[in-house]
């Protein structure tokens, strides 16, 4: 795993905060259920979120969490960050106090370029490239279970 099981939970809550319409909130109890994530774990997780700017809250039986941030703005990378921060990425693999380019532990070179590409990918991929992407897989699934009953009911 490459951040926390808190900041992985906020990222699936995002998700599906995604596919929220505009002016809308969703329950952090639907939200937990769709997601598979412990209702009062996430209640946490989402309230640091909202004070941090990332969402809006709302009180009442109508109220919830939506994104205050478009979709397509937030990276996972600022999730990563508000959750967890990035100190662990950029902590020696082997444990030493020291490395870097001039005094390398063993593991330097190999997880410098792992590092790297990983940071590349937490800053290049949206909330909503996650959200589009779960849905399209959602729909191929769909599609080919429709496609299995068809063809055991046609034998």
């Amino acid at each position: 795993m490459i951040y926390s099981r808190s900041a992985e939970y906020a990222i699936r809550a995002f998700v599906h905060l995604a596919s929220v319409p505009e002016g809308k909130y969703a329950m952090v109890r639907q939200i937990a259920e769709d997601a598979s994530i412990p209702s009062h774990f996430l209640a946490k997780i989402l309230q640091q979120l909202a004070r941090k700017g990332f969402l809006r809250s709302s009180k009442g039986p109508t109220g919830g969490f939506t994104l205050r941030i478009p979709a397509p703005d937030i990276s996972l990378i600022m999730i990563v960050d508000a959750v967890d921060g990035l100190a662990d990425y950029e902590r020696c693999p082997a444990g030493l106090a020291e490395c870097n380019d001039h005094a390398p532990c063993g593991m330097h070179d190999s997880w410098k370029a792992l590092r790297s590409r990983i940071m590349e990918y937490l800053e290049r991929t949206s909330i909503e490239d996650l959200a589009k992407s779960l849905d399209l897989k959602r729909k191929n699934i769909e599609k080919s279970r429709k496609g299995s009953k068809r063809s055991i009911s046609k034998a």
